[in-house]
């Protein structure tokens, strides 16, 4: 809905469903929202119709319903519903359809009556916002795929393709509503759909919760501390706080899909490679999760397409699967750095009264690991894992110790906070965009720690020795940085700005590609016993003068990495210029004297170096001049600059 720019909460919206009042999760849904508008819905027994809905009166009287035990469509007061509509049992021989029903359903004119599967079928392919699925069977396949491959007798006549859905947004309250292939078929389509299994994820998560917590309370009246009474109630107490936090999650992993879908097409080389590399382990068939060959991503990839979100809900699965399981094979779950996570899945009323009992779950290990796996897939994406164990030969724990390293250091989760609470009032391309740039950032920062620290890296002491400095690295580089950098800056807070971002929040993200330093400058700081402010100032007239910022931005933007071997060279290029930044900053330092400006150090420095200088910047405005940005070129020039460091 936020990509529809609809809000549920304020906006009347459009449905049509699959399911009656008195099923939990057809009823639950269609009371979500007053501003529902239900138009169909069916069931096995009724076809309800309601081609111009009242959202508030038809609030009232699903309400009524939903309150109604055993209660059907057919007791729905028929005259709140609006003209043309009704009623209707399955078991009629023909249903009549109206000049309202025909335009509401987008049923083709001069038809008059309609067998209840006709019907059915057309109320699954009418033009709404969203089909809401609260019912049994499954409704949607693809076109390749035969009814009978469906296994689903029951519902052969009503069935529809993927292709002909007109919804806007599908919700699976329902299982198995869709096959995987229809779903993918609706998708690539350009609607909006995850899987039943992501729709449904709450309800698990609410079961995991509650067994733990139960596992947890249980120790606590083994030992004596509370009575069968007093568990049962402080287990009553946390019922809201549960809900929050399953809620939390089940948010965090749309917006992690949400963030995927819109780099799948730029990403599916690297996704191709997870694919079999996860094939190749063993731990995936993709067959059985009808996930597409390596024939059908070469055609996607002719055609600038990328893998669906249903398609990603599988691979992020998979993804957490795989690293749960690998980082429980390691002392990670073990650090007590990740007690916070730890704590953190229980309600904060279990946490403060029995901290202790916390600590000592049976399933500590367990809970800890798929926490902190959680955390960095919904932020990092699927793949991240994938490709930095490529890049650096880590194993997961590391990978997964340096993110949660570097999204502490550099404060990401008030960022992330700040974006969120924007739902709604900005475009959700608008949000997707701030989230990518910030996990950018973290994603470098953790290559960072992964390259500059020995493992295992110490989460508490790694974290306490950058945050400080990096924070005051946010603070200073906006008035350090020059040239095109400070022009960027300026015209990234105005774009955002203009999209509804409070000026705040959006000079903040556009920061973040400048922050990234930071890492380098307060590890400079430390080496050198120097205020991190005049090591910043100092780096900021190092990429100018020299124009490594210059060099860094060609280097990111325009050499290609379409495939992996490509991809590796440019990011082993980009650290080579980050590390002559970082030298030569330190160098630029030790040339100074005490009160010197960023100029008046890098004067010094520069004096010390005879005519190099000159030589390097005369061989980077040829480059410049010459105008090709490719491998070659920017290798010359970046050796030109690493002479100087020498």
């Amino acid at each position: 809905f936020r990509r529809l720019a609809i809000d549920p909460q304020t906006t009347d919206f459009t449905v049509a469903g699959i399911g009656d009042m008195s099923g939990d999760v057809f009823g639950n849904g269609m009371l979500l929202s007053p501003h529902v508008r239900l138009v169909a819905a069916f069931d096995h027994r009724h076809v309800f119709l309601d081609p111009d809905p009242n959202a508030a009166a038809s609030f009232d009287e699903r309400s009524r319903l939903f309150a109604l035990p055993r209660s059907s469509w057919a007791d729905y007061d028929t005259s709140l519903i609006s003209e043309g509509g009704g009623v209707y049992p399955r078991a009629a021989k023909s249903i009549p359809i109206t000049e309202a029903v025909r335009a509401r359903l987008g049923i083709p004119a001069g038809v008059e009556a309609m067998t209840p599967a006709e019907l059915v079928s057309s109320i699954l392919r009418s033009p709404v916002d969203l089909l809401w699925n609260g019912g049994i069977g499954t409704y949607v396949k693809s076109a390749d795929e035969t009814s009978s491959a469906v296994g689903d007798k029951a519902n052969d006549a009503v069935r529809v393709n993927g292709a002909e859905l007109r919804c806007r947004v599908v919700g699976e309250g329902g299982n198995l509503g869709f096959t995987q292939l229809g779903r993918v078929e609706f998708a690539s389509r350009g609607g909006l759909i995850n899987t039943d299994a992501i729709d449904n994820s709450a309800g698990v998560d609410t079961s995991d919760h509650e067994v733990n917590i139960k596992i947890l309370l249980d120790s606590v009246v083994a030992s004596g501390r509370l009575d069968v009474t007093e568990r049962n109630t402080v287990l009553s107490s946390m019922t809201d706080e549960v809900a929050a936090l399953v809620l939390a999650d089940n948010y965090q992993q749309n917006r992690a899909l949400g963030n995927a879908r819109a780099q799948a097409s730029a990403m599916l080389d690297v996704h191709a490679r997870y694919l079999r590399s996860l094939e190749h382990a063993g731990r995936l068939d993709r067959s059985i999760e009808f996930l597409p060959s390596d024939d059908e991503l070469t055609e996607r990839r002719h055609r600038g397409e990328g893998l669906t979100v249903p398609e990603l809900a599988v691979m992020f699965a998979y993804t957490k699967i795989t690293l749960e399981a690998d980082v429980l094979a390691t002392n990670l779950p073990d650090d007590p750095d990740l007690t916070p996570e730890l704590s953190a899945y229980f309600p904060a009323a279990l946490t403060s009264r029995f901290a202790a009992d916390v600590g000592a779950h049976s399933l500590r290990r367990e809970i800890t690991a798929t926490a902190v796996v959680n955390s960095m897939v919904n932020v990092a994406g699927a793949s991240l894992a994938f490709r930095l164990a490529e890049e650096t030969g880590a194993p997961s724990d590391e990978i997964v110790r340096a993110h949660y390293a570097a999204w502490h250091v550099f404060d990401q989760d008030s960022v992330w906070r700040a974006i969120a609470a924007l739902d709604h009032q900005v475009a959700a391309d608008t949000q997707t965009q701030m989230y990518l740039e910030s996990r950018k950032l973290v994603e470098r920062g953790t290559r960072w720690f992964l390259r500059n620290r020995h493992a295992p890296l110490a989460l508490s002491a790694t974290i306490e020795a950058f945050r400080p400095g990096v924070h005051r690295c946010s603070e200073v580089l906006p008035s350090l940085v020059r040239g095109d950098e400070a022009r960027w800056l300026e015209e990234c807070t105005a774009t955002y700005a203009a999209q509804g971002v409070p000026w705040e929040l959006a000079r903040r993200v556009a920061t973040l590609e400048s922050l990234f330093p930071a890492l380098d400058i307060v590890d400079v700081a430390t080496a050198e016993g120097r205020p991190v402010e005049d090591v910043a100032a100092a780096h900021a007239v190092v990429g100018d003068r020299l124009r490594l910022d210059w060099v860094r931005d060609r280097i990111v933007d325009d050499l290609a990495r379409d495939d992996r071997w490509h991809a590796l060279a440019r990011n082993a290029l980009r650290d080579d210029a980050y590390g002559e930044h970082r030298a030569i900053t330190a160098a630029v330092l030790r040339a100074g004297e005490p009160g010197d400006s960023g100029d008046a150090a890098f004067d010094r420095w520069a004096a010390t170096r005879g005519g190099a200088v000159e030589r390097a910047l005369a061989v980077l405005d040829d480059v410049r001049t010459h105008g090709v940005y490719d491998l070659a070129t920017l290798s010359v020039a970046l050796r030109e600059v690493r002479n100087l460091a020498i």
